[in-house]
């Protein structure tokens, strides 16, 4: 028998850590509104698992109330103790398309050193697709971790903007691989005769996962 809301959140209120993790699980049984009021309240839990349990979620359902959405995930980035909640946070500002958040998750990533976070805002500005996000991406591309700068490649293959190409062009001879497949997938994206030239080389890369997506990329520009 499915739980009702008003069980749901009463296991909420509970010590229990259990019971509240098993709520939050439940809740995917309800309509929509529900499970969103029911996250909403988790996602100012005592428990680190349970608000990132619910921030994450929210990522998915927050289009019942957007409004909401971005009070709520704004004051998880500002606030939570937690960097994984602050990093569910900003994926689920960028699942949403919260262009409205693009301030503060500019502010976020240049306030903290955490790798992880970073490249969560990294990406999900992307998601974003703010036109403003070009420059920040740009000033991510030259972070000295590997993952953010991959995620900023990604990234400016979602925003589109061929300025980003004479970025990208110089990464093509990148030392790692995983760079040089993800520049090829944002040049596929952003598409033009440059692209095409330099995803042309990238077809032949010595790195056989990095070709065949090439080739297979090549029929799409």
């Amino acid at each position: 028998m499915s739980e009702t809301i008003e069980n749901l959140r009463e296991q909420l209120a509970t010590d229990d850590i259990g019971l509240r993790m098993k709520a939050i699980h439940a809740s995917r049984s309800l309509p929509m509104s529900e499970r969103f009021g029911l996250l909403v309240i988790a996602a100012t839990d005592s428990n680190t698992r349970v608000r990132y349990d619910a921030v994450s979620q929210i990522g998915t359902v927050g289009t019942v109330d957007l409004e909401k959405s971005l009070e709520v995930l704004s004051d998880r980035l500002r606030v939570d103790a937690e960097l994984d909640v602050r990093a569910a946070a900003a994926a689920s500002l960028g699942s949403l398309q919260l262009s409205q958040a693009f301030d503060l998750l500019k502010n976020a990533y240049e306030s903290t050193n955490d790798w992880m976070l970073q490249f969560s805002i990294v990406a999900a500005i992307g998601e974003l697709g703010a036109p403003q996000g070009f420059e920040f991406l740009a000033q991510a591309l030259q972070s000295s971790n590997d993952l953010v700068k991959i995620a900023a490649i990604g990234s400016l293959g979602d925003l589109g903007n061929p300025e980003a190409i004479p970025l990208l062009l110089p990464l093509i001879d990148d030392p790692d691989w995983q760079v040089r497949h993800r520049v090829s997938q944002s040049l596929a994206h952003i598409g033009g005769d440059e692209a095409k030239t330099a995803l042309a080389k990238l077809a032949n890369d010595p790195v056989a996962q990095v070709a065949e997506s090439v080739q297979s990329l090549l029929n799409s520009v």
